[in-house]
């Protein structure tokens, strides 16, 4: 199983949206994926069509009272399994931090997984900040990718992210741990913003970046208030064709094909 940390310490950038869709896009594919959701406000829960359920979070196996495996559950989409996510996690960010192995318990709780076949890959929806949990996944992750909105302080924010990266590495929590993909989300090819954004950072980080772009549309930004993946919700669109096509080439990234 590959672990894929979805990040941006930044909000707004679609970070949840990608996660949500790229999952169910590889499900379609029938590709077999675990979507974890480790972000306490549960979007990516609640934009699959599930609600956090008590206790069924990564909280107790952050905190070694439970095994992952039982918090995985399936969804209404064949291949496609998910742990929610719940409020108990905000207390994560406080609790984890005090304990000694605090940037490793992340790795050690999806341990159970790493060399289970029952999944391919598993992506990581992390919390829109620099806190604790977002530094446990990326200390997990072999992975990231990170969603970046077509705007211009993007390059700033994959600075700094970057640079997590090197401290991540650096303290020795995750020494492999690349910058595998940057998406642009939220492109508009009509502006010349979004192309002079996209140009800049596709100059800076070379084929980092995918070549599929994300469009900004109404019904994306829909989506999810009624639980479903682009893919269902408006499966002949713009944007669902976008995240077929970005999940096509996330797989040719990772089999060749």
């Amino acid at each position: 199983m590959l672990t894929i940390a979805i990040a941006n310490q930044k909000g707004g950038v679609g970070k949840t949206t990608t996660a949500v869709n790229l999952a169910a896009c590889l499900a379609e594919k029938r590709v077999r994926t675990l979507l974890i959701d480790l972000d306490p406000q549960a979007n990516a829960t609640s934009a699959i069509g599930l609600e956090g359920l008590a206790g069924q979070s990564i909280y107790e196996p952050l905190m070694g009272g439970a095994s992952v495996i039982e918090k995985v559950l399936p969804t209404r989409f064949e291949h496609l399994f998910v742990i929610t996510a719940d409020l108990d996690l905000a207390g994560a960010e406080i609790e984890v931090a005090r304990l000694d192995d605090h940037l490793l318990r992340l790795r050690h709780a999806l341990a159970p997984l790493k060399n289970d076949t029952s999944f391919d890959f598993a992506i990581l929806d992390c919390p829109p900040s620099l806190g604790i949990l977002m530094t446990n996944a990326l200390a997990a992750a072999d992975e990231l990718l990170v969603p970046i909105q077509c705007e211009y302080f993007a390059l700033e924010g994959l600075s700094k992210i970057s640079h997590v990266i090197e401290q991540i590495k650096s303290v020795g929590a995750n020494p492999n741990l690349t910058l595998a993909g940057i998406l642009m989300t939220m492109f508009d090819g009509r502006t010349n913003l979004s192309n002079q954004v996209a140009e800049e950072v596709r100059k800076h980080f070379g084929n980092t970046v995918y070549t599929t772009q994300i469009p900004r549309t109404i019904r994306l930004g829909e989506a999810p208030s009624f639980g479903k993946p682009i893919i269902e919700y408006e499966p002949n669109g713009i944007a669902a064709d976008a995240y077929r096509a970005m999940a096509k080439e996330f797989l040719q990234r990772h089999k060749g094909g």
